[in-house]
């Protein structure tokens, strides 16, 4: 009896004991797993080598942005205010970044055969107490620092006009006390009979006026709601802030209902005697709220790196496959990219975007005039933080970028680059034969794509750049946030479709530019292109029959002026940058530049903003490389549309030589928007967008890409066999990497118009 006892108490201790280890190692995975990686066995087979090659083009780092402020400011000279919020009638810098080398000093570097050239800072100061702007070239980064006025060597004026200074952080605080104590507090009954008594919050139109000089802005308002930009009151107004001196500025104009103003004394009496039709206001609900109208039910589809990343990113160098570049983020421009290498022969020089446009049609002021020029604004400035498995796939590499512009400080913008390889979801080349040999051969379409976001007020724009393992690079851009919309009154049918309660989503042209630097075998480059005919021949064997037959119609512009290709010209079908070298086959080496695009209409000629844009009249314009032709758009184009500091058409009325040059692209691309009611809440990229294709056109003697080791090739018999199938496999691969937790610090980052 003793002994069956002791077995049973045994049995139990045994039975407690296993159940404490099971609940141990239980706690002991749940402590550690998200310190170990789900993936043990899996190796990262890609390995690279980097080079300091990218640190030529790196933007400034914190420690540099605050160097080259500490010096300017100490410069007892140039009398700069140290304030984030400088008054309009004080000296400040409003931009840093870097300034690019001449590019014959860093491709000498970049093919080893000279030294490193010194980094320098591009600084852009506000004299608006002394009427002009100017820019200094500040440096050696890193040594005993000088300044040197760079302003007429870039504009061939010794200084520039301040009217055509973008409105800064602290003029908006101006502005923004004008209209509380010049229209809310002096209109106070309508305010809270037409527009409930919340404030409200104003959308500037662009330009500022009708002539150069003009400082003239018409302000929109809308409700205080998220998504404000299509809930539109009914109610503008026009102030004129020429003066330095904010107490001398004043309202020019008001329109309420459909209805102009000279005064808000005019407006208050019209409204007091009913001689006005009262805008009512009543509580709607807000459309435009990106909150969910369902909870989410669970997660998509997410990708995974099986076998670790195959690209490193190392300071702002990525190598991904045959792949190598080096990367930026301009404050005004936005994305570039430099040195792209394929198969470690460089194709581009530069890579980068230049110019988001819009012209907007209205029946009221605030969108009548209305053409942003986003670069002025700042394009790369609104680059915020990425949200994972969203606005780029969880697993992907997250890049921090640094700014100084309109503030006192470096900001850092964590996350705001991502770098990832995506399955394009369609195989990049694939053949089942059905007869005879029986096989099957194809390839995945995985990419490298590097990314950011731009939210320049209502619109975001997704930017890529796309890296294809077939030696193809592509540069688009989507659309999506909010449409600019005007409230409805009569005629204003005409410029677009009701959306909304009182709601137009009013009629916009998108127009994008980007640079294309293309370094075919060298800088000794052509432009060529190609097309088709219809040739009417004789079958030899029947020479009575005649039939229509296609037949290759090549040819080379020589002249910058014969390579300006008009939009809504007829143009050639194929555009290629080439070498003076053949491939084995006896073809010129070169690039091919395709171009997708839905623009509408460029703005006619005889407008008088139009030289300000003018890079958008060409689909495609090839020019001479110039080192002071480094941007098609500038900082001050917004500002003064009629006299820019950069018209674009000059560089090619000078009509020079293209023949065996170095040559740069420049393409325009985009996108005609009619809004309708599927842009409510906002905008979808599906079909909102453009940008170009560089393909290899007898570059290479064949297709690179089949030596990819992403190949896949079987035959009957062999469908099961990993050796050239690495998809029968893939059960050997079947987990992930463990992967990061989510975090946003997007928040941070937002302008501020008050200290904190």
């Amino acid at each position: 009896m003793v002994a069956q006892v002791e077995k049973s108490y045994c049995k139990y201790l045994l039975i407690f004991l296993g159940l404490i280890s099971v609940i141990c190692n239980i706690v002991f995975i749940c402590l550690n797993s998200g310190k170990v990686s789900k993936c043990q066995t899996t190796q990262q087979i890609w390995k690279y080598d980097h080079n300091d090659h990218g640190s030529v083009f790196a933007d400034l780092s914190e420690d540099e942005y605050q160097q080259v402020r500490d010096f300017m400011w100490a410069q007892k000279d140039l009398e700069i205010s140290r304030s984030a919020f400088a008054k309009p009638n004080e000296n400040f810098i409003f931009l840093i970044e870097v300034a690019l080398p001449k590019k014959a000093d860093a491709l000498r570097f970049l093919d080893g055969k000279g030294s490193k050239p010194s980094r320098e800072a591009s600084v852009v100061v506000f004299y608006r107490a002394r009427g002009y702007l100017k820019e200094y070239a500040v440096g050696p980064l890193g040594g005993s620092l000088t300044y040197r006025d760079v302003t007429k060597e870039k504009y061939s004026q010794p200084e520039l006009k301040v009217n055509a200074q973008p409105v800064a952080v602290g003029e908006y605080v101006k502005l923004f006390e004008f209209l509380h104590h010049e229209v809310s507090i002096k209109m106070e009954k309508i305010m809270k009979e037409s527009f409930g008594g919340q404030p409200l919050l104003p959308f500037e139109g662009m330009p500022r006026g009708v002539k150069s000089g003009d400082r003239e802005t018409w302000v929109s308002f809308f409700r205080f709601e998220s998504g404000m930009y299509i809930h539109p009151v009914g109610f503008e107004v026009q102030i004129n802030h020429q003066s330095a001196n904010s107490s001398q500025w004043y309202l020019k104009k008001l329109l309420y209902n459909g209805r102009y103003f000279d005064t808000v004394d005019d407006l208050n009496e019209a409204y007091d005697n009913g001689t006005v039709t009262k805008i009512i206001y009543k509580d709607i609900f807000n459309y435009a709220s990106l909150k969910p109208r369902s909870k989410p039910t669970g997660l998509g589809p997410q990708q995974s790196y099986l076998q670790g990343k195959r690209f490193s990113v190392k300071d702002n160098q990525v190598m991904y496959m045959d792949w190598s570049f080096a990367f930026g983020l301009s404050s005004l421009t936005g994305m570039r990219a430099f040195d792209i290498r394929f198969k470690g022969e460089r194709i581009a020089y530069e890579l980068s975007v230049q110019e988001a446009m819009s012209v907007y049609g209205s029946v009221t002021p605030g969108m009548m005039l209305t053409k942003f020029l986003d670069s002025s604004i700042g394009i790369g400035r609104f680059a915020h933080e990425l949200v994972r498995g969203v606005d780029c796939p969880y697993g992907a590499a997250y890049v921090d970028t640094y700014r100084y512009i309109d503030t006192n400080y470096t900001q850092r913008f964590r996350n705001s680059i991502c770098v990832f390889e995506h399955d394009i979801g369609r195989p990049l080349r694939r053949h089942f034969s059905d007869f005879f040999h029986n096989k099957y051969g194809g390839m995945a379409n995985s990419a490298l794509i590097i990314r950011s976001i731009t939210a320049i007020g209502n619109y975001d724009y997704v930017w890529d750049f796309i890296f294809y393992q077939s030696g193809s690079v592509e540069a688009r851009v989507h659309a999506t946030g909010y449409i600019s919309s005007s409230y409805i009154i009569d005629g204003s049918l005409r410029y677009g479709h009701r959306v909304a309660e009182n709601t137009l989503g009013n009629i916009h042209t998108h127009f994008i530019n980007f640079k294309v630097d293309l370094d075919i075998l060298g800088v000794k480059n052509r432009f060529q292109t190609k097309d088709m005919t219809f040739e009417e021949t004789a079958l030899p064997w029947m020479p009575e029959r005649k039939a229509k037959v296609p037949r290759l119609v090549e040819n080379q512009l020589n002249t910058e002026q014969e390579a300006a290709l008009r939009y809504g010209q007829p143009m050639p079908r194929y555009l290629h940058v080439a070498s003076n070298h053949t491939n084995r086959w006896g073809h010129n080496r070169s690039y091919r530049i395709q171009v997708f695009s839905f623009a509408g209409d460029h703005l006619p000629e005889s407008e008088p903003e139009e030289s300000s844009m003018s890079w958008a009249r060409y689909k495609v314009a090839i020019t001479k490389h110039k080192d002071l032709e480094q941007t098609s758009s500038s900082l001050y184009s917004q500002n003064d549309m009629w006299l820019p500091m950069v018209d674009f058409s000059r560089f090619i009325a000078d009509n020079e030589s293209i023949v065996d040059e170095d040559l740069v692209a420049w393409i325009t691309a985009g996108f005609l928007h009619i809004p309708h009611a599927e842009d409510i809440p906002n905008t979808v990229t599906i079909g909102n967008g453009g940008g170009v294709i560089l393909r290899p056109h007898n570059y290479f003697d064949e297709d690179p890409s089949i030596y990819s080791p992403d190949g896949v090739f079987f035959e009957p018999g062999s469908e099961n066999s990993c050796e050239y199938n690495k998809m029968a496999c893939l059960k050997d691969d079947m987990c992930a990497s463990a992967l990061e937790p989510f975090t946003y610090h997007g928040f941070e980052e937002v302008l501020k118009f008050q200290e904190s």
